[in-house]
């Protein structure tokens, strides 16, 4: 086995094994945390020694955090790696009165050997090694994460039931999601040959009585007529699309209009399905949809409870550092209502956003580092206050909505739009204000002759009366090529002459076509030859009025629910510390990265702090908070 995939196999278990629910929400980055392994003291979290080589192997297992050792971003992974690991060790300490069984870490040891063929014991300890273990310590390590999760899940179980508020306030603001299956009234004809199908299908379409066809013939249901469902008052009860193979239940769901399928293969047999009514999903009753809603409630608790857990461990989490190169500055990058939002959450919130991954795939982390500080920071920022606000607006407001503070938050959002609708007038008017989202681009046959002489372009399009345009034109000393179908905007013509082709309004007749505008292309000059020419139109409000009601629902509820948290959000005091964290990273960046000054011959030298020796500095978690800096209301 390659040895960096057994590296990732050894530490990914351990993220498999904290997955509890939704807990690899509230714990980031934990694969490769905390080996146990003898190494260089780092820090002391909690009087707990963190070696250096465990937080080397945090970043060397992430690609993010792997990528900026140095400068602004360097400075932010350092960060997070720190936080990371306290937490690992937050997480240990919790948990370490859990009792697992030997057993059970043999029988995972066992089968991830079994699983990645480490079955020799040479193969197994040389993975072992590559990943800073023993076979010892990795079994020592692998019980503290199956204590994690035991001590999860008994955090989870103990988490409050449901209330009714909670559940009918749920099933309120999420009802349009909460469908029923789609259904159809229908009948089926199944034959044993394709041949014999396609016979019966001719007949269908020819107008015979499909239930007599199917009472004749079909392998399934022929006593019924074919129907799919039992008969009830002569007619068959509509079934949902689990009744038919996939591949039959596909083609007869397409057909929302009714009709006909065509002969289906599938399991060896040929269907023929004909659609009686369509009938699509509808919201379901309260009483219909309770299970459903009653599951997701209670996993919101249980989310709710794993967060705060883990919010009472970091309460008073105190980080010593040993060694100086792991010095971290996790100050509160916001305020909300007293509570601060450590600067190393606003940080793991972009390390874990895909786009800012992949910018650092295409520039250097020094020239991502300013876009992120005035871009992606800010909003990121604003997203924390809304989230950390969230519970007390909750709260102040007796709004019956459980979850984390970032499913508060989107309940908060669905809660504050929950009366928006969209009238008939809203459509039309969006209609009339966004037609050029729904036009019909211009669509023609081009044909491009390219003069090297603007007067023998002109001359060649004054004298062209139609005819044979390419031997014309190459006659005329053009270079012809044909262009065939073009649509507006496909980019198979430049845009000059794109625009003289469909935009002009200057086309000129010619046989049983039309020549375009003399066109300057890089020197050269163009004339397009057009056939065929479907001028663009606007598709009509019935067609699309389907599209724009939803679309336009969306952006209305959007703008509501952002309204709703805006003004909760005046009532209570925050800070965005941002600005103030940023400046002063900058001025400790720059300095950490001047060289040191040589000593003056004679003077006295600074003995320098050794590895083992004292903490240098202790850092609370979440800093201490900074003023001056913020923005606030009240």
């Amino acid at each position: 086995m390659n040895r960096t995939v057994a590296i990732r196999v050894l530490l990914g278990l351990f993220a498999v094994l904290l997955v509890v629910g939704l807990l690899l929400n509230f714990l980031p980055a934990l694969s490769g945390l905390g080996s146990g392994s003898a190494g260089t003291p780092a820090l002391k979290v909690d009087g707990q020694t963190v070696t250096v080589q465990d937080l080397e192997k945090v970043r060397t297992q992430n690609q993010v955090l792997g990528s900026a050792t140095s400068g602004l971003l360097g400075d932010d992974f350092k960060t997070v790696i720190v936080d990371q690991q306290a937490l690992q060790v937050l997480l240990r300490e919790a948990s370490k009165d859990e009792k697992v069984d030997r057993s059970v870490v043999n029988d995972q040891v066992a089968q991830t050997r079994k699983s990645n063929n480490l079955t020799d014991n040479a193969k197994w300890t040389e993975a072992l090694k590559s990943a800073g273990f023993s076979d010892s310590s990795y079994r020592q390590y692998l019980s503290s994460q199956l204590a994690i999760q035991a001590r999860a899940k008994a955090v989870q179980a103990a988490a409050p039931k449901p209330t009714d508020a909670q559940l009918k306030l749920f099933y309120t603001l999420n009802s349009a999601s909460l469908l029923s299956d789609p259904k159809i009234v229908a009948r089926e004809i199944v034959t044993a040959t394709k041949a014999k199908a396609d016979e019966l299908l001719t007949q269908a379409k020819g107008g015979a009585d499909f239930a007599q066809i199917a009472k004749a013939n079909s392998l399934e249901n022929k006593d019924r007529g074919g129907a799919l469902g039992p008969l009830e008052n002569g007619a068959p009860r509509a079934v949902a699309q689990v009744a038919l193979p996939s591949e039959v239940g596909a083609a007869a769901f397409a057909l929302t209009q009714g009709g006909l399928t065509d002969v289906i293969a599938s399991g060896g047999k040929f269907y023929i399905v004909k659609v009686e009514k369509y009938l699509p999903a509808v919201p379901k009753t309260f009483e219909e949809a309770k299970g459903t809603v009653s599951d997701a409630v209670t996993a919101q608790l249980k989310n709710q409870a794993v967060e705060s857990w883990i919010d009472g461990l970091r309460k008073n989490l105190k980080i010593e550092t040993i060694d100086p190169a792991w010095s971290v500055s996790n100050p509160p990058v916001a305020v909300v209502a007293g509570q601060n939002i450590p600067y190393s959450e606003l940080v793991s919130s972009m390390v874990g956003n895909q786009q800012f991954g992949s910018l650092l795939q295409r520039a250097p982390a020094d020239s991502v580092a300013p876009m992120v500080n005035q871009f992606l920071k800010p909003t990121i920022v604003q997203q924390l206050i809304q989230q950390y606000a969230a519970p007390l607006i909750v709260k102040t407001q007796n709004i019956p909505l459980a979850g984390s503070r970032a499913e508060l938050l989107a309940g908060l959002n669905a809660y504050g739009s929950k009366d928006v609708k969209v009238s008939d007038a809203d459509v039309l008017a969006f209609y009339n204000s966004n037609q050029a989202q729904f036009k019909n681009p211009a669509k023609a046959t081009v044909s491009e002759a390219v003069f090297k002489d603007k007067q023998q372009a002109l001359a060649f399009r004054q004298d062209f009366k139609g005819g044979d345009f390419t031997a014309l034109a190459s006659k005329a000393g053009a270079t012809v090529s044909e262009r065939g179908a073009v649509t507006e905007g496909d980019q198979k013509l430049n845009i000059a002459l794109g625009k003289a082709v469909f935009a002009a309004n200057r086309l000129q007749s010619a046989g049983e076509g039309s020549v375009s505008d003399v066109v300057d292309n890089g020197g050269k000059y163009s004339v397009a030859y057009v056939t065929d020419l479907i001028k663009a139109s606007v598709k009509p409000l019935t067609g699309v009025q389907d599209t724009i009601r939803p679309q336009l629902l969306s952006q209305k509820k959007a703008a509501a629910g952002a309204a709703f948290i805006a003004a909760q959000l005046k009532t209570m005091r925050t800070q965005d510390l941002l600005s103030k964290v940023l400046a002063d990273q900058s001025k400790r960046v720059a300095a950490a990265s001047k060289p040191a000054t040589p000593s003056t011959p004679g003077s006295a030298a600074t003995p320098s702090t050794p590895a083992t020796g004292t903490p240098a500095t202790t850092t609370p978690a979440t800093g201490t908070p900074a003023t001056g800096s913020g923005t606030g209301s009240k």
